[in-house]
């Protein structure tokens, strides 16, 4: 009986753990978490933060329904060290554990910039659910909010806070909101219906120091201008967690290097989700993180019998009622590449199509979902849509037709 032992209990750990045992029912299977909760839906964190879903529903299954399946889970288990020639994981009890297959997906944290201040009370970072009870206690006392960072985190994350009651003022370093998600206008659509809402932002803003005495009172930014809140988010992007691996002596860059069967530069040592770098790239979201799981199972169930070619990057934003999906290469630009656009102020609906090679690379759609799923087929497939150009953006034209 082989005994797979994985490292992490977020999406990538638990997708891979429940891929094992439906491929290898006989297997002894073991998933080690530092928290003390089970596996749980870490993109509906701000809706717990807002108040609207009780902790209990964040929960994914119960751990009842875990051991049922042969998957044995252990909780507030912190593994300190991987010693691959020996297969062996050291525990921060002092314990220890065998493995013949080894999967990491220890996932990322919260990256925080050297601010002046960061240390005080009232400034968090939100990756876990702890972050998320300590802020939602924290927001129950004051009036007024800053979020550093406008990506999707940051503004689902200021959303809720919105919605507790809190003034929020948010700070993007870039010209715009969300630049790797959407372009100068799309982000002009985005801003403009968010604000309707009682978001305030500043774009273009460095932040230079967190002010007040030991609690938060507000931010400077680089160019002078202050931004008062009593409570501080800094939302600022993840970094992967490869201490363990580069301890071991893994090969390790932004993140832990694997092949396409999700190997890394050890034996029997498989990586998935937020920890993973796959030629170049640490993806940093949950399509990947599941897509990378059921390649990496596959492979310590049998080896060399999946391969991973990467994933083509899709995320979406909702935020009361406005739908974001961001597909592919989506704010391409430049030589070779040709831009469909059509924006409607007054609805909030953007459309973007970026095309290379008479082949769709990227897309935005913003308040209207209808073509996610053709465009998103079209973009895997780099099918030659250039008879069609001029009428992509034609409500007439089936783009599900054309996908096929």
């Amino acid at each position: 009986m082989q005994r797979y032992v994985i490292v992490g209990n977020g999406v990538a750990g638990v997708t891979a753990a429940q891929s094992i045992v439906r491929t290898d029912p006989a297997a002894e299977v073991h998933i080690f978490g530092e928290e003390p909760y089970p596996y749980y839906q870490r993109p509906r964190l701000w809706e717990f933060l807002a108040g609207e879903i009780e902790q209990q529903t964040l929960y994914f299954r119960s751990i009842e329904w875990y051991a049922a399946k042969g998957i044995q889970v252990h909780l507030g288990a912190q593994v300190t060290a991987l010693d691959s020639a020996e297969h062996r994981l050291t525990l921060a009890d002092g314990g220890s554990i065998h493995y013949d297959r080894l999967l990491l997906a220890t996932g990322a944290q919260p990256f925080v910039p050297p601010l002046a201040g960061a240390d005080k009370d009232g400034v968090f970072t939100l990756r876990t659910l702890d972050d998320a009870r300590a802020m939602k206690a924290y927001a129950s006392e004051v009036r007024s909010a800053v979020v550093i960072g406008c990506g999707l985190l940051g503004l689902e994350t200021a959303r809720a806070l919105l919605s507790l009651g809190l003034g929020v003022s948010m700070i993007e370093s870039a010209p715009h909101l969300l630049p790797r998600q959407l372009d100068a206008e799309g982000a002009q659509v985005l801003q403009a219906r968010l604000e309707v809402m009682g978001l305030h932002f500043l774009t273009d803003g460095a932040t230079e120091a967190i002010l007040g005495n030991r609690h938060a009172m507000g931010v400077r930014l680089e160019d002078g201008r202050v931004v008062e809140g009593e409570l501080v988010l800094i939302s600022t992007g993840i970094r992967s967690r490869v201490e363990l691996a580069r301890e071991a002596g893994l090969e390790v860059n932004r993140g832990l290097i694997v092949d396409e069967q999700l190997r890394t530069s050890t034996a029997d040592v498989y990586a998935a989700g937020d920890v993973a770098e796959f030629e170049g790239i640490v993806y940093g979201i949950i399509p990947a993180a599941t897509e990378q799981a059921h390649v990496a199972a596959a492979n310590m169930v049998a080896d060399s019998s999946a391969t991973y070619k990467g994933t083509v990057p899709a995320t979406t934003l909702k935020i009361v009622g406005i739908d974001l999906t961001s597909l592919g290469d989506a704010t391409a630009m430049g030589d070779g590449v040709v831009v469909l656009r059509q924006m409607d102020l007054t609805t909030g609906v953007y459309r973007r199509l970026a095309l290379r090679d008479g082949k769709i690379v990227g897309a935005i759609l913003l308040g209207d979902t209808q073509n996610v799923r053709p465009l998103k087929q079209l973009i895997a497939t780099g099918r030659d849509v250039s008879a069609y150009s001029d009428r992509l953006l034609d409500e007439n034209l089936d783009l599900e037709a054309l996908a096929q």
